[in-house]
């Protein structure tokens, strides 16, 4: 265990003590034994460094709402080990873990193997909702339906031992953590930034995966310079649990030939070297763009006065309300209701809800009782889903509506209770 960091990973590692450093990220609600299969092989070359997520696997449950937070324990624990330079696999959420560290650290990363990733993993309400459910049900909904979206039909019917290792390993996750974790999918998008990633890049995916499936995969090939892709046939989600020998072999090739030189943080350059004729595992499209060298970005001079609260406010607005309601509420704006879109945006989002003085939870139940007394019920609907996206629990939501009751009124709060007990309904129930 590593105890460099306030909130540690929890660690293993395999393979000889002198040897490079490989690093084998997990999916989300997996452990590290999802990599089990692989290490037999990388483990006759590379010193293996597995890590459990927060609350993963019996890991200490500190939850990380972002990739950058998360990026960061992961660095502080391999500093602490002497650890600077190091190849980095990583399986779904830990491949956009990987490509967090590629833009953020490159100093650190000799090698890059994204696996069963995107840019962008779905939308952020997908997640939102998501952590909705886990919040309210627990991670039992979440577990069942596991085997689905990680495994092909054929896979889940002939190996039931995993599948049910599979589910167990959902089941055995912190909630607070998964919640976290959801959080950090649903603001991670980098489509506009693949272009800096400067490590050999190496994208993996089955080619049955439904969740990250090959458009994704060819998404990041296109937009990271030096990358080639590689799709496993008969494989979905967890290709490494599902199609081991095939992984294992194009992760050895990969790492073998595909080592950046040492990064000089001085220049922020690399030593470019002729290097081995790589293996071909797919090539990108060919009419792929060539990454060129964007121009400068002049510094614009800061704005006199107050900054605009705009761009503030439509990032708390889809945060808080969604963006397929956001997205509505725009596109049904015209040049008479254009303005009074543009206020809300303003002053509503971006001048109070994004104020430090109350979080969020507590702007919604101030929200919600506003809206009972006001008997705004449409608003009343979308500001319950908006409440269970901050964090309140039903049972909270309705502690909040048996007090709007004694304050406003009887009859405001037994409209209110039908209309936010449809909403709930909705929200918590899992998709099967």
């Amino acid at each position: 265990m590593s105890e460099t960091s306030p909130a540690p990973l929890q660690y293993r590692f395999d393979g000889p003590e002198d040897a490079p450093v490989l690093i084998l990220g997990p999916s989300l609600g997996t452990t590290w034994h999802m990599w089990d299969r692989q290490i037999p092989e990388l483990a006759k070359s590379w010193r293996i460094f597995r890590f459990d997520l927060p609350g993963h696997g019996g890991a200490p449950a500190y939850p990380a709402g972002s990739f950058g937070e998360l990026a960061g324990r992961l660095l502080a624990t391999l500093d602490g080990l002497g650890v600077q330079r190091f190849g980095y696999a990583g399986c779904a959420f830990s491949g956009a873990l990987g490509i967090e560290l590629a833009l953020r650290h490159p100093e650190r990363i000799a090698s890059l193997a994204v696996i069963a990733a995107s840019p962008r993993f779905g939308s952020a309400d997908e997640f939102r909702r998501r952590g909705v459910i886990v919040r309210t049900n627990g991670l039992d909904p979440i577990a069942r339906t596991s085997p689905e979206r990680w495994f092909t039909a054929g896979f889940a019917a002939a190996q039931p031992a995993i599948t049910e290792w599979a589910v167990q390993m959902v089941r055995t996750t912190d909630p607070g953590c998964y919640i976290a974790a959801c959080e950090a999918l649903a603001a991670f998008d980098v489509r506009a930034e693949l272009a800096r990633i400067g490590a050999p890049t190496l994208v993996l995916v089955g080619s049955d995966d439904q969740v990250t499936g090959p458009a994704e995969a060819r998404t990041l090939v296109a937009g990271i310079p030096d990358a080639r892709l590689a799709v496993v046939p008969g494989a979905s989600h967890l290709v490494p649990v599902e199609q081991p020998a095939a992984v294992t072999d194009l992760l050895v090739r990969h790492f073998s030939t595909a080592w950046q030189p040492a990064y000089d943080s001085s220049t922020g350059q690399v030593a470019i070297t002729a290097g081995p004729v790589k293996p071909v595992l797919a090539t990108p499209p060919p009419l792929a763009p060539v990454a060129e060298i964007a121009p400068a970005v002049l510094a614009q001079p800061e704005m006199l006065g107050r900054p605009d609260p705009y761009d503030a406010g439509i990032k708390v607005r889809r945060e808080v309300l969604g963006d397929a309601h956001v997205d509505r509420a725009l596109a049904s704006a015209d040049a008479f209701s254009g303005d009074f879109q543009d206020f809300v945006t303003r002053y509503a989002w971006g001048e109070i809800w994004d104020r430090p003085g109350l979080d969020r939870r507590s702007r919604s139940c101030v929200t919600l009782t506003a809206l009972v007394a006001g008997g705004h019920l449409d608003e009343l609907a979308f500001h319950t889903r908006a409440a269970l996206r901050n964090g309140l629990t039903p049972v909270e939501i309705k502690e909040v509506l048996l007090q709007a009751a004694v304050y406003c009124g009887v009859p405001a709060a037994n409209s209110a209770f039908r209309v936010a007990q449809a909403v709930i309904r909705e929200e918590t129930t899992p998709q099967e």
